[in-house]
């Protein structure tokens, strides 16, 4: 039986879309009070939902006759990572925390800049269910998932054997090769509005078992 389980955040324990959502809102706030211009939202989430991704700041200010500076761009970026999220658990993860965190260990580990990520665990209610919490933008260049540093902090913290900690995530481009050396167990979360729910893992990435919700997990089993 486990006795930790380490949880990865966007998309496993919320949707990411909706904190984008929340995000496009508040650049359309920020480029209508500042700019005067409407429809910054709309033309974002249109973007958005058709598959663009790291550019849509630029496409949607170019659809808006909007002139694209660096400086602009820049400020919005900030905008969008500052802002407090409109965000709330999925309802299987609040069961499974629910279920969870009386009885075992529970951890974050998350990628991203720290502040984006600290606003959204703020803004689930997390800071109190999950510890640690480690956010890999502070340890370091280079320290993000898959590099094993942040996994082995966790591990180190709080002494628990690695074939007692499983980590419950759902990218497998970067979350399930460095716990799987350490000999974790992994369990992917492949949630059908999420980010990577159509990206199939590579020989090397899978996870030992994928499931759509964590209502899925046979907690008994874990």
């Amino acid at each position: 039986m486990a006795s930790l389980i380490v949880f990865d955040l966007d998309d496993t324990l919320y949707l990411e879309r909706d904190f984008v959502r929340s995000g496009f809102v508040a650049v359309d706030g920020w480029v209508g009070d500042r700019l005067g211009v409407r429809g910054f939202f709309e033309r974002a989430w249109a973007l958005f939902e058709a598959g663009h991704r790291g550019d849509i700041f630029d496409r949607a200010l170019h659809e808006l006759a909007v002139p694209v500076r660096p400086e602009l761009v820049q400020a919005l970026v900030a905008t969008y990572r500052g802002h407090t999220p409109s965000i709330t658990l999925a309802p299987d993860a609040e069961q499974a925390l629910a279920a969870l965190c009386p009885r075992r260990r529970t951890s974050l580990l998350t990628d991203g800049p720290g502040r984006t990520q600290a606003g959204k665990v703020a803004a689930l209610g997390l800071g109190e269910r999950l510890r640690p919490i480690v956010y890999t933008d502070e340890l370091g260049s280079g320290m993000g998932k898959p590099h094993p540093d942040g996994f082995l902090r966790i591990q180190r913290e709080l002494a628990v054997p690695s074939r007692e900690i499983v980590y419950v995530a759902d990218n497998p481009g970067k979350d399930f090769v460095a716990p799987r050396r350490l000999g974790w167990k992994t369990v992917r979360v492949r949630r059908p509005q999420g980010l990577y729910a159509r990206v199939s893992a590579e020989p090397g990435q899978e996870a030992d078992r994928t499931v759509t919700s964590l209502s899925e997990l046979d907690l008994a089993e874990l």
